[in-house]
């Protein structure tokens, strides 16, 4: 027995994992969203503008940060793309979200890059999640206020 067969079986839920956790978040079901993740996950963000936090620890403070993001977001997410990885446990994903930011009625329409591991499981335990978040922040500011690199963004509690 090789040990293959087992490989593309984890990097099949590791990849369901992911997508599911796109499908959630789209979704806005949170409370399931957070299940995808272990107690102990880390979700960061290497280029938070302020307001949102580069690292998030644990599943109360996922649930957390993610609260309001249903409130905030309308969004689907399309054209996914998985990056094939030595590692079976490893997904690097390509997508795009589509939709609006609600309380302004703006598009939002971003390109997303993922880096996540998941455990035996395929819970994810780090989620490295690329975003751009000045397109956050144009969508967020009101149609009156001019673009403000200095505008920081949030949809957490």
């Amino acid at each position: 027995m090789t040990a293959e067969p087992d490989d593309a079986g984890r990097r099949a839920a590791a990849q369901h994992t992911v997508a599911e956790h796109l499908r959630l978040t789209a979704a806005g079901r949170v409370d399931e969203w957070v299940t995808l993740f272990a107690p102990d996950a880390v979700l960061e963000f290497p280029f938070a503008p302020a307001g949102v936090p580069l690292r998030v620890t644990g599943r109360d403070a996922l649930l957390a940060h993610m609260s309001n993001f249903p409130e905030t977001f309308d969004v689907e997410f399309v054209d996914l793309a998985f990056h094939p990885t030595v590692d079976p446990s490893l997904v690097i994903a390509e997508f795009r979200s589509t939709g609006t930011a609600l309380p302004t009625g703006k598009p939002y329409e971003q390109k997303c890059i993922s880096v996540v591991r998941t455990d035996d499981e395929a819970r994810i335990t780090h989620y490295l999640d690329y975003w751009n978040p000045l397109v956050a922040i144009e969508a967020l500011a009101p149609h009156d206020v001019p673009s403000d690199p200095d505008l920081s963004v949030t949809f957490g509690g």
